[in-house]
This record gives structure tokens, C-alpha cells and sequence, in this order.
């Protein structure tokens, strides 16, 4: 009897156990809600993720995935000839990655390097519809050719 009792206890603790396991990774595991455009389709947007040339990111002042609004004075460190000029598009694009407001930085010191290059921009969100949105870190592309083009795109809520 003694034997049946214990088994029995070694059972429903292992049970609780497994549901423990169960809960926990639900609670901890993130979930994004889709995003959808005007026409109901949905886009895939990621809170998690830097998107485009991440690895030429050394610094942003603005974590992906941030709630951002206003006028926002940022800060960043590119490496790999972002610039010309001293000049770098810092651009904020809509959940579907088009230009709502184009702008640009400036470089703080040499430029004329492929090595990190620290920049600063103001970011205008004023007037801009709240929702998911990117900030993007665009190389000042003089050639104008496609095949030049880089860029970093920053996931972010516009709050």
C-alpha cells in the first residue's frame, strides 16, 4: 500500500512539475502582435530585431523597439562609409518601410574612414500616426547607384 501511495505522489509532483514548465514558458515567451496595413495585410514587424547592415551598428542612442515622440536629439557610431561629407540620412519609415520623414546627420569627427564615425541627428515624430515604425541609419549614397546603397533599420513605436 505504502508502495502505491508513494508512486502516486511521484506522479502528481511530476505532473505539477511539467505544468510548471508549460506555464513559465508561456509567460516568458514574447509574443508581437501582427501589424496590418490600411488594406488588412499583414506586415511583419519585429521589436527584436535590427534589420539591413546591423552589424555596421556600433551605437544608437534609441533602443529597437522603443516608444519614441516629438523632436528627439540622437546620437549613433556606424562603421563602413556611411558618409559623404560629413553627411549621413538618418530617415524615420513607416511599418511598411516607406520614408514618412527624411532627414539627415552629421558626422562628429573624421568621415573619411570605413573604421566607427560618431554622428548626431534630430528626429521630428510630431504629426507622425502612432504605431510601429523604423528609424533608418542610410549611407549618403554620392553615386546614386542601387548597388551602393546600405542601410540599418531601427524598430520603434511612435508614441
Amino acid at each position: 500500500m505504502k508502495y502505491k501511495k508513494t508512486k502516486s505522489n511521484i506522479t502528481i509532483i511530476a505532473i505539477i512539475i511539467i505544468l510548471l514548465i508549460i506555464i513559465v514558458f508561456f509567460v516568458t515567451k514574447k509574443v508581437n502582435a501582427p501589424v496590418f496595413d490600411n488594406n488588412g495585410n499583414s506586415l511583419e514587424w519585429s521589436s527584436t530585431e535590427v534589420l539591413g547592415n546591423s552589424s555596421d551598428l556600433v551605437f544608437f542612442s534609441v533602443d529597437h523597439g522603443e516608444k519614441v515622440s516629438g523632436i528627439l536629439n540622437v546620437t549613433g557610431s556606424v562603421q563602413g562609409g556611411y558618409f559623404f561629407e560629413a553627411n549621413i540620412l538618418v530617415n524615420i519609415l513607416d511599418a511598411n518601410k516607406k520614408v514618412i520623414r527624411a532627414g539627415n546627420g552629421n558626422a562628429k569627427g573624421d568621415w573619411m574612414t570605413s573604421g566607427p564615425v560618431g554622428f548626431d541627428a534630430a528626429l521630428d515624430f510630431t504629426k507622425l500616426q502612432k504605431g510601429h515604425a523604423y528609424i533608418e541609419i542610410h549611407n549618403d549614397n554620392a553615386s546614386g547607384l542601387p548597388e551602393n546603397d546600405k542601410s540599418i533599420l531601427i524598430p520603434i513605436i511612435i508614441n
